[in-house]
C-alpha cells in the first residue's frame, strides 16, 4: 500500500506529516525519500506542486541536529520560493528544535547575520548567500546536505557561476540533491561535476492534459484588453492568474481591470519583497480574484485553487508556457487556459505549438466586443498636467524675459517699473514709447 509508513520515516516526521493531513506520498516523494534517507545523491525531475519540498525536507529534518551550526543549505531562484520552502520545512520540523532561516536580498542583511549564528537549515537565493560568504557571516564547513531547488530556473536566471561558487564553499563529502521541473544540459553539467553517482528520478506531470482545456483567440491589438475583461466577467472561476511578459504591461492590465470592476492585483520583480509576499498571501486567502503577474509567479510558488490561466502575452520561451499552465489542472481537478493572441504573439505561439505538439489548443471565435471599457485616468491626467505645466513654464519664461528687458531699459532711461501704474499693458506701452524716444534722440545725434 502507498503510505508514508512504508518510507522508513521516524516518529517525529510521521507526527508532522499526520498533523499536516497528508495521507499518501506523491510519486516524487515515494521514489526519492528512501534514497535521500540512504545518503544517496538524487536528481529529481518533477513539476511545481508535486511535493518535492517534503521529499528533500524529510531528509534534512531527520539528519540535522540542534546546536551544531548550519548543516543544510537549500538554494532557490526567488525570494518568494525561499519563504515558501522555509514555511513548509518549519511545519515539517514540528517538535524538533532546529532553526530554519530564509535569506535573500531586498531586505536588511544585519538581522540575517544575527540569525545565522543560531541556524541549522538555510534556504537562500544565490546573490545574498554569496554576500554572506564574502562577509564570512556564514560557516558552511558543517554542511551535510546541499539542495538545488528549481535548478533549471537558477540556470535560466544566470546564477550558474554563483551556484558553482557556493557549492565549492561546501564540504566535498556532502549529500547533493537537485530538483527541477525539467532537466536540461546545463543542469546535467552541474550533476556531472558536483554530484556523486546520482540516481535519476522522473515523476509524471502533475498537470493532467485530459483535464486541461486550452483555447486561443486571435484579436486585433486594440481589442486585447476588451477581450480579457469580457472573458473574466463571463467565465465562472475561482482564482485566476493572468500572465504578461513585462512589468509595465502587468501594471497596465491591473489598472484596467480595477477601473472595470474586477478585483485584481499584480506581482512582479519590481515590487518590494514585503509587497510581493503580502500580495501572494491575499491571493491565497481569496481577497481578490485575479492575480496579474510576470513569470516570476509561474515557477516555484505553490498556489492552490487556480482554475483559470490567461496568457495576455505569449512567452518567448515555450518552457515558460508549460510552467504557466501548470498552475492549474492539478491533482485531478479541471482547468482552463485562455491565450489572447495579437499579431506580435504569432511567433511565440508558433514556437509553443512546435515544441509541444501533444497540446491540443483550440481556436475560438472572437465574441462581439463593444469598445466600452473604462481606461485609467492617471496617464491622461498626467499628460494634461504636463501640458499645462509646459504652457505655464512658457508663459512664465516669456514674462521673465520681458521683465529682464524692462528692468534693463528702465535703468537706461533712469526710470523704475515701481513708478508705473501697475498695469502690465500700460507698462509695455510706456516702455516702447520711451524706447522710441531714446532711439530718435540717438538718431538725431548721428545725423548732425
Amino acid at each position: 500500500m502507498n503510505t508514508f509508513e512504508n518510507l522508513n520515516l521516524n516518529e517525529q516526521l510521521m507526527g508532522a506529516i499526520n498533523r499536516l493531513g497528508f495521507k499518501e506520498p506523491t510519486q516524487i516523494q515515494r521514489d526519492t525519500i528512501p534514497l535521500i534517507l540512504n545518503d544517496k545523491d538524487v536528481i529529481g525531475e518533477s513539476a511545481t506542486g508535486s511535493g518535492k519540498t517534503l521529499a528533500f525536507g524529510a531528509g534534512i529534518i531527520k539528519k540535522c541536529n540542534p546546536g551544531e551550526g548550519v548543516q543544510a543549505i537549500v538554494l532557490v531562484p526567488t525570494r518568494e520560493l525561499a519563504e515558501q520552502v522555509k514555511d513548509e520545512m518549519i511545519k515539517l520540523s514540528y517538535q524538533k528544535q532546529i532553526k530554519i532561516l530564509a535569506i535573500y536580498g531586498g531586505v536588511s542583511i544585519n538581522p540575517q547575520i544575527d540569525d545565522l549564528r543560531r541556524a541549522e537549515v538555510v534556504i537562500a537565493t544565490p546573490g545574498r548567500l554569496l554576500d554572506h560568504l564574502t562577509r564570512r557571516t556564514i560557516d558552511t564547513s558543517k554542511v551535510k546536505i546541499f539542495v538545488l531547488d528549481e535548478a533549471d530556473r537558477l540556470v535560466d536566471m544566470g546564477f550558474i557561476e554563483d551556484v558553482e561558487k557556493i557549492i565549492k564553499a561546501c564540504p566535498t563529502d556532502r549529500q547533493t540533491l537537485l530538483f527541477s521541473a525539467t532537466i536540461y544540459q546545463s543542469a546535467k553539467q552541474i550533476a556531472e561535476t558536483y554530484m556523486k553517482n546520482p540516481t535519476m528520478v522522473h515523476a509524471t506531470r502533475m498537470v493532467d492534459p485530459t483535464k486541461l482545456e486550452q483555447k486561443y483567440y486571435d484579436v486585433p491589438s486594440n481589442l486585447k484588453k476588451e477581450l480579457l475583461i469580457h472573458l473574466l466577467k463571463k467565465e465562472n472561476s475561482d482564482l485566476t492568474m493572468v500572465f504578461c511578459n513585462t512589468r509595465r504591461i502587468t501594471d497596465m492590465v491591473v489598472e484596467v481591470l480595477k477601473v472595470n470592476g474586477i478585483r485584481a492585483s499584480s506581482i512582479h520583480g519590481g515590487l518590494t519583497q514585503v509587497k510581493r509576499l503580502k500580495t501572494i498571501d491575499l491571493f491565497h486567502n481569496g481577497k481578490f480574484q485575479v492575480l496579474v503577474c510576470t513569470d516570476v509567479a509561474a515557477r516555484g510558488l505553490h498556489i492552490e485553487g487556480v482554475t483559470h490561466i490567461y496568457n495576455f502575452d505569449i512567452p518567448k520561451d515555450p518552457k515558460d508556457y508549460v510552467h504557466r499552465i501548470g498552475r492549474t489542472a492539478r491533482a485531478g481537478k479541471e482547468g482552463l487556459v485562455m491565450n489572447i493572441l495579437t499579431q506580435r504573439d504569432y511567433g511565440n505561439f508558433a514556437r509553443v505549438q512546435d515544441t509541444f505538439r501533444e497540446f491540443s489548443i483550440q481556436k475560438e471565435d472572437r465574441p462581439y466586443l463593444k469598445m466600452t471599457i473604462k481606461n485609467p485616468e492617471r496617464n491622461s491626467s498626467r499628460r494634461s498636467d504636463n501640458s499645462q505645466n509646459r504652457r505655464n513654464y512658457g508663459r512664465n519664461n516669456n514674462n521673465n524675459r520681458f521683465n529682464n528687458r524692462s528692468n534693463n531699459g528702465n535703468s537706461r532711461f533712469g526710470k523704475s517699473s515701481s513708478n508705473s501704474s501697475g498695469s502690465q499693458r500700460n507698462f509695455k506701452r510706456r516702455y516702447w514709447k520711451n524706447y522710441k524716444k531714446q532711439f530718435q534722440i540717438e538718431f538725431d545725434q548721428l545725423s548732425q
